[in-house]
C-alpha cells in the first residue's frame, strides 16, 4: 500500500462525502513516476510539471489544443468495408473493432475536423494510438483522402497529427494499399499550392513513416517523441551494431536533418498559426 491509498484516497472519501472516490483522480508520470493530480495534468495539456515527460494525448484532444478557443467542426468520414479478409487470430477482428469503438466512442482511428488556426481556415486530420495502436486500415486510408479533398474545397492548410504502429495487419494488403493512398492525399493538398504540415507524436513507426509522415512541408515533431520504421531492436540485429544514444528520438531526428523542428506542446498552436500565416501570406482569410 502507499500513502495514496492509505492517506489520500480516504481523506478525498472524507471531502466528497462518498464511500468511493473515482479511481483517475490521479495519474502516474510514466517517466519520473511521480503522481498528477488530473486537474493539473489536464492543465498542462498532459505534460508533466515536475520533469517535462509529454504523454500520449487523444485525438480530441489534439482537436481541442489545435483549433482557436476549441472550436471545430467535425466531418463524417466514409465507411470502409468491414473486415475484408474474415481476419482471426486469438479474437476475430470484427470482435476486436467494435472492442476499440466501445472504448474510444470512435468509429476508427482517425479524427477530422475544420475550423480556424489563428483566424486562418484549417483542416486538422489526428490519429488515435488508444484506437488499436493508431493503426492504418481502409477506414484511414479514406479519412485522409477526405482530409485532403475538404482541404482543396476550402482552399487551407492542412494539419495531421501522427500517432500509430503502422499499417494494420488485420487487413492484410489493403492495409498496406493505404500508404500510397495516403501519399497521393498529401500530394492533392501540394499540387493545390496548399501546405501540407505534420506534427509527429508519440510514437509514429511502419507504415506511417514509410509513408505520408515524411512527406510533410515542415516537419514538427514533440518532444521525445518515437519516430522510425523497424524496432530498434530489430535493426540493432539486423546491422549488428549497437544503436546511437536516442536513435529514433525526435531530438536525433532533427540534430540528422530528417524533421525541422521540435516543439513543446504547449508553444505547438502558436507555432502552427505562425507557420499558417507564413505559409500562406495570410491570403487566406477565415471568413469568406
Amino acid at each position: 500500500m502507499s500513502w495514496l491509498t492509505e492517506f489520500v484516497r480516504p481523506k478525498i472519501r472524507t471531502l466528497l462525502g462518498r464511500k468511493e472516490a473515482p479511481d483517475n483522480l490521479w495519474q502516474q508520470c510514466p517517466k519520473c513516476q511521480q503522481m498528477i493530480f488530473h486537474r493539473e495534468l489536464e492543465a498542462a495539456l498532459k505534460v508533466c510539471p515536475h520533469c517535462g515527460h509529454h504523454m500520449r494525448a487523444s485525438a480530441a484532444d489534439r482537436l481541442a489544443w489545435t483549433f482557436d478557443d476549441g472550436v471545430y467542426t467535425r466531418i463524417d468520414l466514409p465507411k470502409a468495408v468491414v473486415d475484408p479478409l474474415k481476419f482471426r487470430d486469438q479474437k476475430r477482428y470484427a470482435d476486436r473493432l467494435k472492442d476499440a469503438r466501445e472504448s474510444t466512442k470512435q468509429d476508427d482511428a482517425l479524427l477530422v475536423a475544420h475550423g480556424t488556426v489563428g483566424g486562418n481556415r484549417a483542416v486538422v486530420a489526428a490519429m488515435s494510438f488508444e484506437f488499436m495502436g493508431g493503426s492504418m486500415g481502409g477506414a484511414v486510408g479514406d479519412g485522409l483522402v477526405a482530409a485532403a479533398r475538404l482541404a482543396v474545397l476550402q482552399a487551407a492548410p492542412l494539419i495531421v497529427y501522427t500517432a500509430s504502429g503502422g499499417a494494420r495487419m488485420q487487413e492484410g494488403a489493403v492495409s498496406l494499399m493505404q500508404m500510397p493512398r495516403s501519399v497521393i492525399a498529401s500530394q492533392m493538398v501540394k499540387e493545390a499550392g496548399l501546405p501540407f504540415i505534420v506534427v509527429l507524436t508519440d510514437p509514429t513507426t511502419g507504415g506511417v513513416t514509410a509513408s505520408f509522415a515524411m512527406l510533410g512541408d515542415v516537419q514538427i515533431a514533440e518532444p521525445n517523441t518515437l519516430i522510425g520504421f523497424a524496432g530498434a531492436r530489430v535493426i540493432e540485429q539486423t546491422v549488428r551494431e549497437k544503436l546511437p544514444e536516442g536513435f529514433q528520438r525526435a531530438e536525433y531526428l532533427l540534430a540528422h536533418g530528417i524533421i525541422d523542428m521540435v516543439v513543446k506542446r504547449d508553444e505547438l498552436t502558436a507555432t502552427l498559426a505562425r507557420l499558417i500565416g507564413l505559409m500562406t501570406g495570410n491570403k487566406r482569410p477565415a471568413a469568406a
